[in-house]
């Protein structure tokens, strides 16, 4: 590279970092809380490049925190050790011993390899899951299916899958105080003391809710809601997104993802994001760049 190309990176670099300030200002001691899953996690380059970009975050003074999920790295194991799945109208039924392996491997192996992605950064981050401390207490989840012949609603026994009643941020208070970054695996505690498998969208989603967090980022596998054309919606309100799935355009597994963000919203989180972390540096685009990435949900 001559002198006049290097003099060229330099300045280019240098007006990143100046376009980027305003948005330092903005989220300076902010809170936001990343919900990090799908082949981001998966792939390798992408999951040192998400480590790295949180442990930026912190050190430009921004508080962030961490809830993962894990399902491929669940199926693995039970595939391992032929446990077989069991489905009910499209959602798994976790017994007593299946719940044993989320738990091993939700906050074992996949929460302390994200922890240490991050460490490896220049952060220090602390893997703990919902049972630390009390973090979330958690309910059975109850879902009912309506009998396409009968018409009556019957409830579904879903196991040890459960839902956030509570979540106590004592715990997440006292480790981003002490400059650590909390990264979590969405297994709960209930009040009998029994262990609940928790959706990683729906705990990320309450926890930024409790928190009050400025940003709630929802990492998928999709650049975000998009319209009747396919094209990127850039912002929604809750009542857009109450139209979006009465009119059909919002549909499928996005419906869960937006219901998530919007009672994210109604419980304080300023605003909440749907995009892509496929792409590379997924967070820092949303956050330090003009119009974000994904789709903004917000009051």
């Amino acid at each position: 590279m001559t002198e006049t190309e290097q003099l060229e990176a330099a300045q280019e670099q240098a007006r990143i970092l100046a376009q980027a300030l305003p948005f330092l200002r903005r989220y300076a001691g902010a809170t936001i809380v990343v919900k990090y899953g799908g082949h981001a996690m998966g792939e390798e380059h992408l999951a040192t490049m998400f480590g790295s970009d949180i442990a930026l975050l912190k050190q430009v003074g921004i508080n962030p925190v961490v809830v993962h999920g894990g399902g491929p790295q669940i199926n693995a194991m039970l595939k391992r050790l032929a446990i077989q799945s069991t489905f009910v109208h499209g959602l798994r039924v976790t017994d007593a011993a299946m719940v044993e392996v989320v738990e091993m491997v939700l906050s074992g192996t996949v929460n302390k390899h994200v922890a240490s992605l991050i460490s490896r950064a220049g952060a220090l981050a602390v893997g703990i899951c919902g049972k630390d401390g009390g973090l979330i207490r958690a309910r059975k989840l109850q879902r009912t299916v309506r009998d396409p012949g009968s018409n009556i609603e019957q409830a579904l026994d879903l196991g040890f899958v459960g839902e956030p009643e509570h979540v106590d941020v004592r715990v997440i208070h006292a480790l981003t105080g002490a400059g650590l970054i909390p990264v979590i695996s969405p297994v709960g505690i209930g009040a009998d003391g029994a262990t609940y498998n928790i959706n990683a969208d729906t705990v990320a989603g309450a926890v930024a809710g409790a928190l009050g967090a400025q940003r709630l980022l929802m990492l998928t596998d999709v650049p975000g809601v998009l319209d009747g054309q396919k094209k990127l919606i850039p912002e929604l309100s809750i009542a857009e997104v109450d139209q979006g799935i009465a009119s059909g355009m919002i549909s499928g597994g996005m419906i869960p993802k937006v219901e998530t963000c919007v009672a994210a919203v109604r419980e304080g989180v300023k605003g909440a994001v749907i995009l892509d972390g496929r792409q590379p540096h997924a967070c820092l685009l949303e956050l330090f760049i003009e119009g974000g990435l994904g789709t903004l949900i917000r009051a």
